[in-house]
């Protein structure tokens, strides 16, 4: 007796026996969103690259007038020829690095407290609160600084003179033990400015920290508490070590938008073009405000000159924000987790 074996390949092959075909193709709607979101990307590119461009093309007839002059001078006069951007960048620095200072405990703490913390009947509720802080403009933030921020910060900024003054950083040209002490001196300084901006970059930082957070793998998680450990020590042994590179990601590209923030400042600083290190000092400037502040006035020469400060801060927030993109992309941090 023979037997005929039917293979599954021929036609008289039962259908639920044949082989299944997949397609390695992507369907249509993949497609379409592949190549729109490549066109997006490339957009952005050439955009930036355009901004770039721009910017470095007028600010050739600047730097062939004053060469390096320009990042070496402090004072800004176009009345007199003289024009640099020394106290200007120190400026800037000054004011992302604070802001930066009080941002980020406060982005930190609370990206842990609502991914390891909040219940989760408020979660939602919470998230949905840091991340409506980045929608709220700009020169909202700078009238909260002016006229709520600025009245009570002079105290903090005069205690921290009459206390600290030993540190050259906290020293404030006055007396501030004085009887009757000037006021003026603690105002529209760098302290002051750098609230309302560390309130604008806290939600990016937070959202950032918060989503590297999320991902650290529960398997960790639960083995760390298995061995008898606390939660806040599951969050120190595997959670933060595996969040390393979102912490210093977010807060580099909260230092990125920092460097760029310009009505806030604009409504709260006393523009002077000293090279000091003072914070709680009244006087200061940076690039975005001194660009807003003298731009509807500036002839073509003074035009060029504010261009190419704008291509100075292009550059460096482009070379903070790269670097941030490398740490947030290698924000997978296994090998350093330790249980």
């Amino acid at each position: 007796m023979t037997s005929t074996t039917v293979l599954d390949d021929e036609p008289g092959a039962p259908v639920e026996d044949r082989p299944r075909v997949i397609s390695p193709g992507l369907t249509s709607a993949d497609l379409f969103f592949r190549h729109g979101v490549a066109v997006v990307g490339a957009t952005v590119l050439i955009i930036t690259g355009a901004i770039g461009v721009f910017l470095g093309y007028q600010s050739i007839p600047t730097l062939q007038r004053y060469g390096w002059n320009f990042f070496i001078e402090n004072q800004w006069q176009p009345e007199n020829d003289v024009i640099g951007i020394s106290a200007v960048l120190l400026g800037t620095v000054q004011v992302a690095l604070l802001a930066l200072l009080m941002a980020f405990p406060l982005a930190l703490s609370t990206a842990l407290y609502i991914t390891e913390y909040a219940p989760a009947r408020i979660r939602s509720a919470l998230v949905s609160l840091i991340d409506l802080m980045a929608a709220i403009p700009s020169i909202v933030w700078g009238l909260w600084g002016f006229f709520l921020i600025q009245p009570n910060a002079i105290g903090v900024a005069r205690w921290l003179a009459q206390h600290m003054s030993w540190v050259p950083i906290f020293h404030v040209d006055t007396d501030p033990n004085a009887a009757v002490w000037a006021q003026t001196r603690f105002t529209a300084s760098v302290f002051v400015a750098s609230f309302p901006v560390a309130m604008m970059i806290l939600p990016m930082a937070c959202a950032v920290m918060r989503g590297v957070f999320a991902q650290a793998p529960l398997s960790e998680r639960e083995a760390a508490l298995a061995l008898g450990g606390t939660r806040w020590g599951a969050i120190r042994t595997v959670v933060i070590p595996f969040g390393r590179g979102g912490i210093i990601g977010g807060t580099m590209l909260a230092l990125g938008r920092a460097l760029g923030e310009t009505i806030a400042v604009l409504l709260i600083i006393s523009p002077a073009f000293d090279l000091k290190v003072r914070p709680l000092e009244v006087g200061t400037e940076t690039v975005s405000a001194l660009i807003a502040g003298r731009f509807g006035e500036a002839t073509s020469a003074q035009l060029s000159a504010l261009l190419t400060a704008g291509f100075v801060l292009f550059l460096l927030t482009l070379l903070v924000n790269t670097v941030a993109a490398v740490f947030v992309n290698r924000s997978r941090s296994g090998s350093a987790t330790e249980l």
